[in-house]
Protein backbone atom coordinates (compact mmCIF):
# COMPACT_ATOMS: atom_id res chain seq x y z
CA UNK A 1 0.00 0.00 0.00
CA UNK A 2 1.99 3.53 -0.96
CA UNK A 3 0.56 6.78 0.91
CA UNK A 4 -0.22 9.70 -1.44
CA UNK A 5 -0.55 13.63 -0.62
CA UNK A 6 -3.36 15.30 -1.60
CA UNK A 7 -2.22 18.88 -1.83
CA UNK A 8 -5.27 21.89 -1.69
CA UNK A 9 -4.43 24.77 -4.59
CA UNK A 10 -6.81 27.43 -3.81
CA UNK A 11 -7.13 29.98 -7.46
CA UNK A 12 -6.77 32.92 -5.18
CA UNK A 13 -5.95 32.89 -1.32
CA UNK A 14 -5.91 36.56 -1.15
CA UNK A 15 -10.14 37.20 -0.89
CA UNK A 16 -11.49 36.02 2.15
CA UNK A 17 -14.68 33.98 2.85
CA UNK A 18 -17.17 35.31 5.62
CA UNK A 19 -16.92 32.97 8.57
CA UNK A 20 -20.24 30.94 8.09
CA UNK A 21 -18.34 29.72 4.93
CA UNK A 22 -15.24 28.76 6.66
CA UNK A 23 -17.55 26.91 8.86
CA UNK A 24 -19.21 25.36 5.96
CA UNK A 25 -16.47 24.13 4.48
CA UNK A 26 -14.70 22.68 7.56
CA UNK A 27 -18.12 20.75 8.25
CA UNK A 28 -17.93 19.56 4.82
CA UNK A 29 -13.97 18.86 4.64
CA UNK A 30 -14.61 16.65 7.71
CA UNK A 31 -17.26 14.85 6.47
CA UNK A 32 -15.49 13.84 3.47
CA UNK A 33 -11.85 12.69 5.16
CA UNK A 34 -14.27 11.21 7.92
CA UNK A 35 -15.18 9.01 4.53
CA UNK A 36 -11.64 8.35 3.79
CA UNK A 37 -10.73 7.41 7.37
CA UNK A 38 -13.52 4.65 7.51
CA UNK A 39 -12.22 2.93 4.86
CA UNK A 40 -8.93 2.81 6.58
CA UNK A 41 -7.03 5.29 4.25
CA UNK A 42 -6.73 8.16 6.49
CA UNK A 43 -2.80 8.79 7.67
CA UNK A 44 -3.05 12.73 8.33
CA UNK A 45 -3.19 16.23 7.36
CA UNK A 46 -3.69 19.88 8.45
CA UNK A 47 -4.43 23.27 6.99
CA UNK A 48 -1.65 25.33 6.21
CA UNK A 49 -2.63 29.15 7.66
CA UNK A 50 -1.62 32.37 5.35
CA UNK A 51 -0.58 34.21 8.41
CA UNK A 52 2.98 34.11 9.27
CA UNK A 53 3.76 32.73 6.10
CA UNK A 54 7.19 33.31 4.22
CA UNK A 55 8.47 32.45 0.84
CA UNK A 56 12.24 32.33 0.89
CA UNK A 57 13.39 32.81 -3.41
CA UNK A 58 16.50 31.92 -4.84
CA UNK A 59 18.34 35.04 -4.28
CA UNK A 60 17.19 34.78 -0.74
CA UNK A 61 14.23 37.73 -0.88
CA UNK A 62 12.12 37.23 1.64
CA UNK A 63 8.53 37.99 1.00
CA UNK A 64 5.36 37.68 3.49
CA UNK A 65 2.81 35.28 2.22
CA UNK A 66 3.02 32.46 -0.07
CA UNK A 67 1.45 35.08 -3.04
CA UNK A 68 3.88 37.04 -5.54
CA UNK A 69 2.93 37.66 -8.87
CA UNK A 70 0.76 34.46 -8.87
CA UNK A 71 -2.58 34.44 -6.89
CA UNK A 72 -2.75 30.40 -6.47
CA UNK A 73 -2.12 29.33 -2.28
CA UNK A 74 -1.65 26.01 -1.06
CA UNK A 75 -4.40 25.72 1.70
CA UNK A 76 -3.49 22.58 3.30
CA UNK A 77 -2.86 18.98 2.12
CA UNK A 78 -3.91 15.53 3.72
CA UNK A 79 -2.09 12.20 3.13
CA UNK A 80 -3.79 8.77 2.59
CA UNK A 81 -2.96 5.23 1.82
CA UNK A 82 -4.24 3.73 -1.20
CA UNK A 83 -3.54 0.32 -3.59
CA UNK A 84 -2.57 2.97 -6.94
CA UNK A 85 -2.77 6.80 -7.85
CA UNK A 86 -6.25 6.38 -9.76
CA UNK A 87 -7.46 5.39 -5.79
CA UNK A 88 -6.00 8.69 -4.84
CA UNK A 89 -7.43 10.56 -7.44
CA UNK A 90 -10.76 9.26 -6.59
CA UNK A 91 -10.79 10.53 -2.86
CA UNK A 92 -9.88 13.50 -4.41
CA UNK A 93 -12.26 13.89 -6.69
CA UNK A 94 -14.44 14.22 -3.46
CA UNK A 95 -12.77 17.27 -1.87
CA UNK A 96 -14.84 19.97 -1.30
CA UNK A 97 -11.93 22.26 -2.47
CA UNK A 98 -13.31 21.76 -5.34
CA UNK A 99 -16.23 23.55 -5.10
CA UNK A 100 -14.43 26.84 -5.75
CA UNK A 101 -13.52 27.39 -8.90
CA UNK A 102 -9.96 27.24 -10.96
CA UNK A 103 -9.05 25.34 -7.70
CA UNK A 104 -7.82 21.75 -7.79
CA UNK A 105 -6.25 19.39 -5.27
CA UNK A 106 -3.07 18.04 -6.56
CA UNK A 107 -2.11 14.14 -6.10
CA UNK A 108 1.70 13.21 -4.93
CA UNK A 109 2.91 9.96 -4.06
CA UNK A 110 5.52 10.03 -0.85
CA UNK A 111 8.42 8.01 -1.78
CA UNK A 112 9.17 5.23 0.86
CA UNK A 113 12.13 6.03 3.10
CA UNK A 114 13.53 2.50 1.26
CA UNK A 115 14.57 4.00 -1.50
CA UNK A 116 12.13 2.72 -4.01
CA UNK A 117 9.32 4.61 -5.77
Amino acid sequence: MNEFMLIFRHEDGSKVASPEQIEVWMKQTMDWIATIAAQNKFVSGTGLPFEDARVVWHDNVVTNRPFGKTRETIGGFIIVKADTVEEAVEFAKGSPVLQGEGNSVEVRKIAKNDGTH
